[in-house]
């Protein structure tokens, strides 16, 4: 059975996504948890893994650029250019994830050597960051599948939470990784 979608035109059923999202998002986020807790790969030295971090905070600044462009240009009304540049930063978002799993695989946590007040401000940023990260695998997943179905008004709603979350972890990944950087 066809349903009307966008401006009247037949369109495709709608699909239920959320098992995949929920799937998706457990998965992630145990994978992630499980990973941090292994030991690292022990003598690894095949190049120098401190590179990858300076790659996620690439990928992370990379997304927030293309998050920057995909709300200017859906406050403009252009939804393609909105979609193209949402979909770079859903790339770039992928590429930093496989990074940092790589990374922690292959190298043990690095602990802030920092200290006095810079201490309260990275930690803050630093668990602010991991909770929004994880609240925006979900919210990222629901956002995109509802403009798939075309849900035109559910898509805006989340999407106003969806894209200043992501952006702030996006920022906020940058700024951990500077202040982390030089005990590498």
């Amino acid at each position: 059975m066809e349903s009307k979608g966008y401006k009247g035109l037949s369109s495709k059923p709608k699909r239920d996504y959320r098992l995949a999202i929920t799937i998706i998002t457990i998965i992630l986020i145990s994978a992630i948890v499980i990973l941090l807790r292994l030991p690292a790969v022990e003598s690894f030295d095949l190049f120098d893994v401190t590179i990858l971090p300076m790659m996620n905070a690439v990928f992370n600044g990379l997304a927030f650029i293309f998050l920057v462009v995909a709300l200017i240009a859906i406050m403009r009304g252009n939804v393609k250019v909105h979609m193209r540049f949402i979909y770079a930063a859903l790339v770039s978002t992928t590429l930093f994830l496989i990074n940092y799993v790589i990374f922690h695989f292959i190298h043990a946590a690095t602990s802030f050597g920092g200290e006095g007040f810079i201490v309260y401000v990275y930690y803050f940023i630093l668990i602010s960051h991991i909770i929004l990260a994880m609240a925006t695998i979900p919210l990222v997943l629901t956002s995109v599948t509802r403009a798939w179905n075309m849900e035109n008004e559910l898509h805006k709603k989340i999407s106003r939470w969806t894209m200043p979350i992501w952006m702030y972890v996006s920022v906020t990944g940058i700024v951990v990784y500077l202040l982390i950087r030089p005990y590498y």
